[in-house]
């Protein structure tokens, strides 16, 4: 069976408690993974610190990444797993564009 590639997005939001820097760190650490195993399209940063609806792990504010990629089927899954076992993320969710 031939492997058909999609678009995906996924975003992800770091938490702040240490410091923004640690976010950035995060930020690229993705980057990279997402660039060995599929296509990176996009990485937007536009949304950056916000407020969140509520509180996660007694934190207020989070840092918002989209990163849009192409890939196989199986590669978002594997995102979602090493993303949520990474100490500095609050939520993520990968959709398919």
């Amino acid at each position: 069976m031939a492997k058909v590639n999609a678009k995906y997005e996924a975003m992800v939001v770091f938490s702040l408690a240490k410091g923004e820097d640690a976010v950035k760190e995060l930020i690229e650490k993705f980057k990279a993974q997402i660039e060995e195993n599929a296509t990176l399209e996009s990485v937007d940063e536009s949304w950056g610190k916000r407020k969140l609806a509520y509180p996660i792990n007694d934190e207020l504010d989070g840092y918002y990444v989209i990163y849009t990629f192409e890939s196989t089927p199986a590669y978002p899954a594997e995102f979602t797993r090493k993303v949520n076992i990474t100490d500095g993320v609050l939520r993520s969710l990968v959709t398919v564009k």
